[in-house]
């Protein structure tokens, strides 16, 4: 979603707004406020600052913004920092020493990271789709099973000379879709 669309959902219905923005980001948000607050915050005060960024998100979003997942993103990880800050100092588990406590329980899995990459992903898939057929199927075959024009026209009862062609241009109108909502090959 982005900002105008967003936008224009809120001047129908902030309910719906308010919705579709939830749902849109809700698991990207998690996300975000669990690696940051896990191990120190319990599920209910993960899911409190989770509902805190959607709510600062709703009441301070201007429409100037075009990049809402980034905005979002901000959000949340400065409401997780001051919910770890709050958290740590009511339960005084704050030390000079928490730092390398952190470290040896920390997990080398970037939640953050998958959830992006999940979305680039679900995204990318769903441009290629809208390129129709057969380009969604050379683009798909070509770079994600690596096969060759040759295998391709075989199985599409195509030329390789075409399904080159055809993968040329298709992969243009790829790149402009992508560009379209900011991702770039």
């Amino acid at each position: 979603m982005t900002g105008k669309e967003y936008s224009r959902l809120y001047h129908k219905s902030r309910d719906k707004a308010y919705d579709a923005l939830f749902e849109e980001y809700c698991n990207y948000v998690y996300a975000i406020v669990y690696n940051r607050l896990r191990g120190i915050a319990s599920r209910e005060d993960i899911e409190e600052c989770v509902s805190d960024v959607f709510a600062d998100v709703f009441f301070g979003y201007s429409a100037v913004k075009e990049d809402m997942r980034g905005y979002i993103g901000t959000v949340a990880k400065r409401r997780a920092i001051n919910a770890f800050h709050s958290l740590t100092a009511r339960q005084k588990h704050f030390s000079g020493n928490a730092d390398e406590e952190l470290v040896t329980i920390s997990s080398d899995k970037d939640i953050e990271a998958d959830s992006d990459s999940a979305e680039t992903r679900s995204i990318l898939l769903s441009k290629i789709n809208e390129l129709g057929e057969p380009d969604s199927t050379i683009i798909l075959q070509k770079y994600y099973y690596e096969r060759s024009s040759a295998e391709i026209a075989e199985m599409l009862s195509m030329k390789s000379s075409a399904v080159r062609m055809r993968a040329a241009r298709a992969l243009e109108k790829l790149r402009k879709k992508l560009a379209n909502v900011g991702i770039t090959l």
